[in-house]
């Protein structure tokens, strides 16, 4: 065997992000990426809206989807990831290709092993896990059994999702950052294509899109293994449960597992009370949650996407400065984009999802209710997108106990504002308690990286403040003059719908941008090497 020494192997194999590109590029090839991916999901979710509306039969599905989502979330992009990326980094940094090879196959084969076991249990228990998840189902055994059938489908995707999750961790690693974000496109050209080709085959829409989350996971996972064998790290998975890699990575994910996630685990909490109220109201949540998530995903996690791995490699070579210059940079990247897309959504709640959503068995009255709870998780964009950066100055850091304290905080503070919320506002109640708790959450994770040193602001926050209020005053008004009224959208025909909320979508992000030049932002202020 040919020797090597570590600093060889780590020049010719490692490969850090192209350092020409920076933060900003990586971010810009993210949120591109990440973009498609989420118009196809708008397009995705207007086909199910057609199909299946907002009755029985969608709550069904959207319960049966969102269970190995919610898992997904939890597990793979939430505590696996943060866990994961932060050890495989310092790897990169210091180790050789044999080391890093073999925590990879280890980590496969220990991740792959436990998530088989948990599906495999899953589907022989999927009527017990509907009850825990929509509890309120029980009082319709038909609405019930068909969830638990539609979830013995759909299960799987958590397997295989989970898998390409740990596949985009690799490669986000090394800097291939638009491979693991282009890869949702598959979930919803398939979710589109089975709901409309399938349906006819098997009877059922509801069923058809249980098919197509299925196909979509083992499609997305295929696609990521090429580009892994690229650059030399195609898994041979080899369960090691006693790697030292592997162990840390254990140690860090078990109180991972509520640091990033506590907002999903407050969403579910939100179906979980849905569940109770009346037919439609998981519906309502999801198609509100689902428009939240577009500028959530394109911005805030695309944001936290390119800056985990740089936060870990920083802390590995012990350089604090650039650690809490970079964590600087992503709030005020937060700012620049949450603040103007949260307002956006409370002033176009309705004319979106009128454009989006009605037609076929989305009526106006469902309309109507999901515009309330959109308007309520609108309130809380910022707090979410700001949780998705701050959290990694503490994954980054291995530190994965204090968001842990957090987390629980916040969820008691969520099912605080629940209970009060849910009487006079019904779902949109459970809307704005998210949004509440996740305010709560943001500023308790900013405050500990402030008391620890981590956080720093740097100079120029007042002015930099004052632009961007300046800048989002002329969009409110900019946007209330080109938005008519909500009776005129529903008189439209479905191209004049189109037509004029492009209108208003592009004259409103070109008009924010020439507001920022004027209020003195220019591109060089947002660029971070």
């Amino acid at each position: 065997m040919t020797s090597h020494s570590p600093t060889q192997d780590q020049s010719i194999n490692n490969q850090p992000p192209p350092k020409k590109r920076g933060l900003l590029g990586s971010g810009l090839i993210v949120s591109a990426m990440t973009f498609i991916s989420r118009i196809l999901g708008l397009i995705r979710d207007i086909v199910i809206a057609t199909l299946v509306g907002a009755g029985g039969a969608a709550d069904a599905f959207f319960i049966a989807f969102k269970i190995p989502n919610f898992l997904r979330r939890l597990f793979a992009e939430g505590a696996f990831n943060q866990a994961f990326i932060p050890v495989l980094a310092e790897y990169a940094e210091k180790k050789t290709r044999a080391e890093i090879r073999l925590l990879i196959d280890s980590v496969a084969g220990c991740l792959g092993l436990s998530l088989l076991a948990l599906t495999s249990l899953a589907m022989l228990l999927a009527p017990a896990l509907v009850w825990v998840f929509a509890p309120g189902f029980a009082s319709d055994p038909d609405k019930q059994a068909m969830t638990a059938d539609l979830l013995r489908i759909t299960f799987p995707y958590l397997l295989l999702i989970s898998l390409t999750a740990f596949s985009g961790s690799i490669l986000n690693t090394w800097g291939r950052f638009a491979i693991p974000a282009i890869t949702p496109v598959f979930l919803n050209l398939s979710l589109i294509g089975c709901a409309l080709f399938l349906t006819p085959l098997v009877g059922s829409a509801a069923e058809a899109l249980a098919w197509g989350v299925l196909i979509a996971g083992m499609v997305q996972l295929a696609f990521q293994l090429p580009f892994l064998a690229q650059v030399g790290l195609l898994p041979l998975p080899r369960p090691r449960w006693k790697h030292e890699g592997v162990r840390r990575i254990l140690r860090l994910m078990a109180p991972a597992l509520f640091g990033v996630s506590v907002s999903q685990i407050n969403l579910l909490l939100d179906t979980v009370l849905a569940s109770f109220l009346t037919d439609g109201s998981v519906g309502w949540l999801y198609y509100a949650d689902r428009l939240v998530e577009l500028p959530l995903g394109v911005f805030g996690i695309a944001i936290a996407t390119v800056i985990l791995p740089t936060l870990s490699r920083q802390h590995a070579t012990a350089d604090a400065d650039k650690f809490s210059q970079l964590l600087d940079w992503a709030v005020r990247m937060v700012l620049l984009i949450g603040l103007p897309a949260a307002l956006a959504l409370v002033l176009l709640a309705q004319p979106l999802l009128i454009t989006l959503f009605q037609y076929g068995a989305m009526t106006a009255y469902d309309v109507e209710m999901s515009a309330l709870a959109l308007q309520a998780y609108a309130l809380g964009l910022l707090a979410f997108m700001l949780i998705k950066v701050l959290a990694p100055g503490y994954f980054a850091r291995q530190d994965t106990r204090t968001p842990v304290r957090i987390g629980i905080k916040a969820m008691a503070a969520n099912m605080v504002f629940n209970l009060l919320l849910i009487v006079p506002l019904a779902h949109a109640g459970l809307a704005l308690a998210t949004a509440a708790s996740a305010f709560l959450n943001a500023f308790w994770l900013a405050r500990g990286l402030r008391r620890e040193g981590v956080l720093r602001w740097s100079a120029g926050w007042g002015r930099y403040a004052l632009q961007l209020l300046l800048a989002l005053s002329g969009l409110v008004s900019l946007l209330l003059w080109l938005s008519p009224a909500t009776e005129v959208w529903l008189m439209w025909s479905l191209q004049e719908r189109i037509l004029r909320l492009a209108l208003v979508v592009v004259a409103g992000a070109l008009g924010y941008g020439v507001l920022l030049l004027l209020a003195g932002i220019r591109l060089r202020h947002l660029r971070h090497s």
